[in-house]
Parts: structure tokens; C-alpha cells; sequence
């Protein structure tokens, strides 16, 4: 099996233990940080399918830890939007990812809700199903359907504000769907034509950016951000990259950022 398959694998052993777990034994990670049994035994499926196939691959997991410092290494988060989760919204995704020296080369994103599975490798492509994806060809913002996310901190919300109020007034309109990876797996599949959020773990974006960059995109770190272990990305299908990366720097600098 090649990693890419492997991925895929680890991401149907982790939708089958959630469709017999479902939402149950809710607890708060922190006030509005979400965690249920489901994301546990899910990702414990996901590490042992990893294991027996690349048991030389170090795992990174939102809720098991590890690999903290493993230059090849799985990134997996069981269940990317457990709030929606927990609320029967049926917008979240398990995500998988391998990178080597930092750079994300697979990825495997499935909504288990939908049946839809998304996969990427380097120089691979991006797909769906039988379907190559491509990102969207819009070309001005203000055609642009954007999408975002809000933190789960909530005590320093005025920037974040007027970064979406920004780039809403620019763009035709502006989504929050409350999944990171599936925002990024809809920039690949050219629904949305770009996405950006601040204070995001690696767990959320690494398999996405893979789809992203195999379809055609691109995914950079926000102004004065990075995409290392607290990534803030701005994926777009490359034709409004720069625009919205300099309405966002100008943004940022009005709130007294510095980027």
C-alpha cells in the first residue's frame, strides 16, 4: 500500500467507529473547545492502522499527542469541527496528512456525514471520488465567495472582526462553516474561491494544504503568521492571492499588527 492509500484506509477505520459512537461523553477541553469519546476511539482507529502499515512513521494526533518533533510524521485530527459534531450539523472531517521535513505531501480528508472522501499527493493531483479537482477560476474579489472561521478564544475578538468585516465589504460573500479542513478541501474543489483563519493547530490544515497546492492553488501563511505548529493560512485558487493577501496586511495594520 502506498501512504496515500494507507491514509485512506486509516480515514474509513476512523468514520466507521464514529457512526457506531456518535456525539457522547461531551467534554470542554477548554470553554469552547469541544472533545467526545467519538474523537478518542476515533483516532486510536486511525493510529492503529497507521502502525501496522508505516509503524516507522512517528503520529501526530489532536487528543493522543506524540510526534512532536519526528521530521516524517502522520498529522491526524479525528474529527476536525466537533462542535458541529456534537450539534448534528453534518459539516465535519477526519483528517490525515503525512509530512516529511515539515511539508505536507499526503492528504485525506472525509466527511463521513456526506460520503465524500478527498485525497491528494504531491505531483498526484487532488480528488474526489473519480473527479480531479481544480480550483476555481474567479479572478476578482468581488466575484469571490470567501470562507473563514472564528478561535475558540474568545477574549480578543476585535482583529478577527474586522478582518472578516474587511474582506466581507470586498468579496461577493463570506462563509463560516466551522470545519477548517473542509474549507480547504472546497478551495481545492473550487466551491469556495478562498479561505483564511488566524490560530489554527497543524492537525487542522495539513491534509488540506496538499489539496489545495494538487489543485492548483495556493496556501500561504497570513501576513506577520506562519504554518508551522500554530498556522494561520490563506489559501486561494491564486488568482486573488495577492489582492486579499494586501487587503488583510493593510487590515491588520489598521488593528496596530505589525506583519
Amino acid at each position: 500500500m502506498t501512504e496515500l492509500d494507507v491514509a485512506v484506509a486509516a480515514a474509513h477505520a476512523a468514520a466507521r467507529v464514529i457512526a457506531e459512537t456518535g456525539p457522547l461523553a461531551v467534554q470542554h477541553k477548554g470553554t469552547f473547545d469541544l472533545v467526545t469519546q467519538a474523537d478518542v476511539t476515533a483516532e486510536q482507529a486511525i493510529r492503529r492502522v497507521l502502525t501496522e502499515h508505516t509503524p516507522d512513521i512517528a503520529i501526530l494526533g489532536e487528543e493522543g499527542g506524540g510526534g512532536a518533533t519526528a521530521s516524517t510524521r502522520w498529522v491526524v485530527d479525528p474529527i476536525d469541527g466537533t462542535t458541529n459534531f456534537v450539534h448534528g450539523v453534518p459539516h465535519y472531517g477526519i483528517s490525515i496528512a503525512l509530512e516529511v521535513d515539515g511539508e505536507p505531501v499526503v492528504g485525506v480528508i472525509h466527511n463521513p456525514s456526506r460520503q465524500e472522501l478527498y485525497r491528494a499527493a504531491k505531483g498526484q493531483g487532488a480528488w474526489l471520488g473519480d473527479e480531479r479537482l481544480a480550483v476555481s477560476g474567479v479572478r476578482e474579489l468581488s466575484d469571490a465567495l470567501c470562507a473563514t472561521g472564528f478561535s475558540v478564544d474568545r477574549t480578543q475578538v476585535e482583529t478577527p472582526l474586522a478582518l472578516h468585516a474587511a474582506v466581507l465589504k470586498a468579496c461577493h460573500g463570506m462563509r463560516r462553516f466551522g470545519a477548517a479542513s473542509l474549507d480547504l478541501a472546497f478551495v481545492a474543489r473550487g466551491v469556495f474561491d478562498a479561505y483564511f483563519e488566524r490560530t489554527l493547530s497543524r492537525w487542522d490544515v495539513a491534509a488540506g494544504i496538499v489539496l489545495v497546492r494538487e489543485a492548483g492553488g495556493r496556501v500561504e501563511a497570513l501576513p506577520g503568521h506562519g504554518l508551522g505548529d500554530r498556522p494561520a493560512p490563506l489559501a486561494t485558487n491564486g488568482w486573488l492571492h495577492d489582492a486579499l493577501h494586501s487587503l488583510i496586511e493593510a487590515t491588520l495594520r489598521e488593528q496596530g499588527e505589525q506583519p
